[in-house]
């Protein structure tokens, strides 16, 4: 039986305005794509992003779900139950 997300209770945050990676841009570093934080609005680059932020944004806060801001793209993905937990509409 294929795992499913048990957090889906704590989104939060569904879309944003920003286009960047917050913490990238703070260190003068480059991005590949986007993640949104569906708690709290957080912004990071992914994991095959030099500094993965979403991910140590999940590490640091507890945050568990994120969803892709790319063009095309409304997947979320759980770091707990490391599954794509559904798709919003973007």
């Amino acid at each position: 039986m294929a795992q499913e997300c048990a957090h889906l209770d704590q989104i939060r945050i569904t879309d944003t305005d920003k286009h960047v990676c917050e913490d990238c841009v703070k260190t003068g570093s480059s991005w590949v794509h986007l993640r949104l934080c569906l708690s709290c609005g957080h912004v990071g680059c992914c994991d095959s992003s030099p500094n993965r932020h979403a991910s140590k944004h999940f590490i640091t806060s507890g945050h568990p779900l994120v969803r892709s801001i790319e063009a095309g793209e409304s997947w979320v993905w759980c770091y707990v139950d490391r599954v794509v937990a559904g798709e919003l509409a973007e």
